[in-house]
C-alpha cells in the first residue's frame, strides 16, 4: 500500500506540472497562468477538489494514439468561495491548445451536472482553441452537450464565463449562454469567424483584438460583461460577484451587514441632482449615496452607458439597481439600453434579488436607425422582463418620466409594488414644451406674439399636468418623499416586501420578444 500511495503522489505531481515544462513556460511568457494557478486565485486556499485528473482520450489516428496526456486538457472540480461551494472547469492550453474532444467534453458535462445537483454556481475558465479537429464530429457533439446544460441550468444556478484566451467558432456560444462574461485585455478574444476568414470573405483587414478582443465586446457588442487588464484582477472580481449572488434559485443572496446605518440621511442628494430637468448629472453619485458604504458593483459599465445596472447592498441585503443615466444621451432608452436592462432584470428575478428602479428618462431615442433597428421589439424586451418579474420591485422617480419610457421603467401600471417620487418629478406624456406645441399649435401660430403665447401655454400645461403631485393624486405614485430620506425609505420598503410571493400563470413558458 505504501508503494502504491507513493506512486499515486508522483502521478498527481506529474499531472499538476503538465506534460511539457516548455509549454508552461510559454504560457507564463504570454502573461497567462496555468489552470491550477487560476483555480488557486479563484477559490479559497486549499479548498479545491479535482475530479477525473487521470482521464485520457480514446481517439486514434493522426498520431493521437501516441499522445494521451492525463486530464485531456481540462481541469474540473469544486471548492469554495468565501466558504460557499463553487464548481469550476479550466481549459489547459498546454494540452492540445485546450481544444475540446470527447473525454474533455465529458469531464465538463460531469462537473456541470454536479453543479446543478448540488445547487452551486459554475465558473468556466476558458482558454481553448475550439473543437479538436482530430476527433471530428464527436468533438462537436461535446459542445452540444455543454450548450444544452447551460440552457437547462439557466436561472437555476449562477453561471459565469471567464475568458482567459482564445474562444473561436461554435465554442463562443458557451459563454454567450451564461449569466456573466469576464474578459482579459490582450490575451482573450471571442469570435465566430477569425480575421483570416473575415478578410477572405469581406476584404476587411482586422487583427484578433480588433475583431473580438475584450474592449470590443465590453464596449461595442455587449457580449462581455466586464473587461480587466490582468487575470489576477479579473478573478478577484469574479470572487466578489459570487459573494453577491445566491448559490441557486431556491436561496436568497447572502446578507452582509455593514456599519452603515439604515436610517442614514442622504442630504447630499439635494445638491447632487439639479431641479432643472435640462441639466445633466451622474446617476452613479446618487446610487453611491444611497448604497451601503457607497459600493456599487456595476454590470456592463462601458456598454449602453445611458442606463446603469448593478448590484448594491441596502442594510446588508443585495439589491439590483436599474437607473437612467442623464450623463449619457440624456438618459434616453435606446436599443442597447433596453437589452442591457432587460437582461439584468431577468437575472435578478431568477436569483431572488429585489429591484430598485431610479427614473429620470425623457423618452425613447428617436431616429430612423432606431426604428429600423427594431426599437419597438427591443424596448418590449425590457417591458416583458419587468412584467414577468416576481421579486420585490420599487420605482423611484427623481425628475423626468415621459411617455412610453415612463411606463417601461417599472411603473405602477406594469406591476411595481411601490412607486415613489421626489418633489422634482415630472410624469407626463411628454415635456411641457413639446406638449404645448402640439395642443396649442393653432393658437400659437395665430397669435400676434407667438413666443409669448407659447411661453404662457407651457406654464399653463406645467401647472395643470406636470406638478409633482399630479400622479400621486391619482394613485400612480404611492408617496412623494424628501430626497434626504431616500435610503431609509428604500430600506423600509424592501424590508416590508421581503416576504413577497407572486405566482405566474400556468404555462410552459412565455414567448418574449427576442
Amino acid at each position: 500500500m505504501r508503494d502504491r500511495v507513493e506512486e499515486l503522489a508522483a502521478l498527481r505531481d506529474a499531472v499538476l506540472e503538465g506534460e511539457d515544462p516548455a509549454a508552461t513556460r510559454r504560457q507564463h511568457e504570454k502573461g497567462k497562468l496555468t489552470p491550477h494557478e487560476r483555480i488557486g486565485l479563484l477559490l479559497d486556499e486549499g479548498s479545491f477538489h479535482e475530479i477525473e485528473p487521470f482521464r485520457r482520450h480514446r481517439a486514434v489516428g493522426f498520431g493521437m494514439e501516441h499522445r494521451k496526456p492525463h486530464s485531456d486538457g481540462v481541469v474540473t472540480g469544486w471548492g469554495t468561495v468565501e466558504g460557499r461551494t463553487v464548481f469550476v472547469y479550466a481549459h489547459d492550453f498546454r494540452i492540445f491548445g485546450g481544444a475540446l474532444g470527447e473525454a474533455h467534453a465529458e469531464k465538463i458535462h460531469k462537473v456541470m451536472d454536479l453543479a446543478a445537483a448540488a445547487g452551486a454556481p459554475l465558473v468556466g475558465l476558458n482558454d481553448g482553441a475550439g473543437a479538436r479537429i482530430q476527433e471530428g464530429v464527436t468533438a462537436l457533439a461535446g459542445y452540444g452537450g455543454i450548450f444544452q446544460r447551460h440552457v437547462r441550468n439557466s436561472g437555476v444556478i449562477p453561471q459565469v464565463s471567464v475568458m482567459l484566451g482564445p474562444c473561436a467558432g461554435g465554442a463562443a456560444y458557451s459563454p454567450a449562454l451564461t449569466d456573466f462574461v469576464f474578459m482579459v485585455r490582450d490575451t482573450s478574444q471571442m469570435f465566430i469567424t477569425g480575421p483570416d476568414v473575415v478578410q477572405a470573405v469581406t476584404g476587411e483587414r482586422v487583427d484578433m483584438n480588433g475583431l473580438g478582443g475584450a474592449d470590443v465586446h465590453a464596449d461595442v457588442s455587449g457580449v462581455a460583461t466586464f473587461a480587466h487588464d490582468d487575470e489576477e484582477t479579473c478573478l478577484a472580481e469574479v470572487r466578489y460577484l459570487l459573494s453577491l449572488l445566491p448559490s441557486n434559485n431556491r436561496e436568497l443572496p447572502p446578507v452582509e451587514r455593514s456599519g452603515d446605518p439604515a436610517d442614514r440621511r442622504t442630504d447630499a442628494l439635494l445638491d447632487l441632482v439639479p431641479a432643472d430637468p435640462q441639466q445633466s448629472y451622474d446617476m452613479r453619485h446618487v446610487i453611491a449615496e444611497v448604497a451601503d458604504d457607497g459600493e456599487f458593483f456595476e454590470i456592463s459599465p462601458t456598454w449602453a452607458r445611458n442606463v446603469l445596472c448593478g448590484l448594491v447592498r441596502l442594510d446588508g441585503h443585495v439589491t439590483g439597481v436599474i437607473a437612467n443615466q442623464p450623463a449619457a444621451l440624456a438618459g434616453v432608452l435606446d436599443i442597447q439600453a433596453s437589452e442591457k436592462a432587460a437582461r439584468f432584470v431577468q437575472m435578478c428575478d431568477a436569483f431572488n434579488i429585489p429591484l430598485v428602479t431610479l427614473v429620470d428618462v425623457p423618452g425613447f431615442l428617436p431616429g430612423v436607425a432606431q426604428e429600423h433597428g427594431g426599437i419597438i421589439r427591443h424596448g418590449a424586451k425590457l417591458l416583458y422582463a419587468y412584467c414577468n418579474a416576481t421579486v420585490p420591485r420599487v420605482q423611484l422617480i427623481l425628475r423626468k418620466a415621459y411617455g412610453g419610457a415612463y411606463i417601461v421603467m417599472d411603473s405602477r401600471s406594469i406591476g411595481c409594488d411601490l412607486s415613489l417620487a421626489w418633489p422634482t418629478n415630472e410624469i407626463a406624456v411628454m415635456g411641457a414644451e413639446g406638449a404645448a406645441n402640439v395642443i396649442f399649435r393653432r393658437e400659437i401660430a395665430a397669435a400676434d406674439d407667438p413666443a409669448a403665447v407659447r411661453s404662457q401655454k407651457i406654464k399653463e400645461y406645467r401647472s395643470e399636468l406636470l406638478h409633482p403631485y399630479y400622479a400621486a393624486e391619482r394613485g400612480l405614485v404611492d408617496d412623494v418623499i424628501d430626497p434626504r430620506q431616500t435610503r431609509l425609505t428604500l430600506v423600509r420598503a424592501l424590508e416590508m416586501l421581503r416576504g413577497k410571493h407572486a405566482d405566474l400563470p400556468s404555462r410552459k413558458h412565455g414567448n418574449p420578444p427576442v
